[in-house]
């Protein structure tokens, strides 16, 4: 796998983190020099690119047609939108995500420009704090740009229909895909096989239609009022 990451500020340089843990190829471009530098120390020199994210030239230079997943995250929503569009169509990368910055230009982070999906921060952050407020158990990871569907996590409960049950047997909406759950510290990619225990975190794709249906089977509770 090979991610080009648009941005090597401190969201860019987590990211590369995390993909260098994962074992996953990637590649940070930036303008900024005294980025570029910082992140050639920790990464190598083979994993930068001194350059600016809306050069065609520059992209093309990171080979970013082969990459699987292209992440514009700097902290400029214009950079960001304009990388992701020529991203998409200049190069027809297969998956773009992009960062928010204000809440503001949302409505612009979408797939007419190039966006699969947008990380509006705030969003989630509001996401999460009502959330926290009015359902137990219950987050918002990550809302998809197109639709209305999200990533989710939910939290098992002693008393809900699901511990102790294997996933094949439990009456699961069709339109819910369990993407992983957590263990304690231990990753788990579920299958039909896979047993739910109290206490397990389930990360799922999901739409808003089915949320208080898999809040009742995961958390054993609906909507607290």
């Amino acid at each position: 796998m090979y991610v080009v990451i648009i941005g090597g500020g401190q969201v860019g340089s987590y990211m590369a983190d995390l993909l260098k843990k994962n074992k996953i190829d990637f590649v940070v471009v930036d303008s900024v020099r005294a980025n570029i530098e910082k992140l050639a120390k920790k990464f190598g020199d083979e994993h930068v690119c001194l350059g600016d994210g809306t050069d065609p030239n520059i992209l093309a230079s990171v080979k970013i047609e082969t990459a699987d997943v292209v992440t514009c995250v700097t902290g400029r929503d214009e950079i960001n939108l304009v990388a992701s569009t020529i991203a998409k169509f200049e190069f027809q990368c297969s998956r773009v995500v992009a960062r928010v910055n204000n809440p503001s230009n949302a409505w612009l982070f979408n797939i007419g420009m190039g966006v699969d999906a947008a990380i509006n921060e705030a969003d989630i952050i509001g996401h999460i704090v009502v959330e926290e407020m009015s359902m137990k158990n219950f987050m918002t990871l990550m809302k998809l740009s197109k639709g209305d569907h999200s990533i989710i996590q939910l939290v098992v409960n002693d008393e809900s229909e699901a511990a102790g049950k294997k996933i094949k047997d439990l009456k699961l909406p069709k339109s819910a895909l369990l993407i992983a759950i957590y263990h304690g510290e231990d990753f788990v990619v579920p299958n039909g096989e896979t047993t739910i225990f109290p206490g397990d975190r389930i990360m799922l794709f999901s739409s808003e239609a089915i949320y208080q249906e898999l809040v009742r089977i995961f958390s054993g509770s609906g909507r607290q009022e």
